[in-house]
């Protein structure tokens, strides 16, 4: 009931069904139970897949400019397409494996360990 909206809680599915709310929140933690339940859900959106996307094209021609700009938008992103960021700095902090390449030309870091290289191509 919960998976097709006939009820929008686990109180009211309890009620409906006849079983303790006690019992059915226990139940639902089953793995077996989440396992359908991310089963059912998958089918239920991909049903929903093609009215959602013909909605979107449908607000791409509204009689409103603001949402009719911003469908455009939308159908533009999913295919990839989108402006420029403008103005904004994009900044990665991590670990990654690998080498560090420094270019700025600073060779006075006496830590610095500088290691010879030469290109080449596979199997060469």
């Amino acid at each position: 009931m919960m998976l097709t909206g006939e009820v929008t809680n686990i109180k009211a599915a309890a009620e409906r069904s006849g079983l303790s709310r006690e019992h059915l929140s226990r139940s639902m933690g089953m793995p077996h139970v989440e396992a359908f339940i991310a089963r059912e859900s998958r089918k239920t959106i991909a049903h929903g897949k093609m009215r959602a996307s013909a909605r979107l094209l449908e607000l791409v021609d509204a009689s409103s400019e603001h949402v009719s700009l911003d469908a455009s938008k939308h159908v533009l992103a999913i295919e990839g397409i989108r402006p420029p960021d403008q103005g904004q700095v994009s900044v990665n902090v991590g670990v990654s494996v690998g080498y560090v390449i420094d270019l700025s030309g600073n060779a006075s870091n006496p830590s610095a360990t500088v290691i010879d290289a030469r290109l080449t191509r596979d199997g060469e």
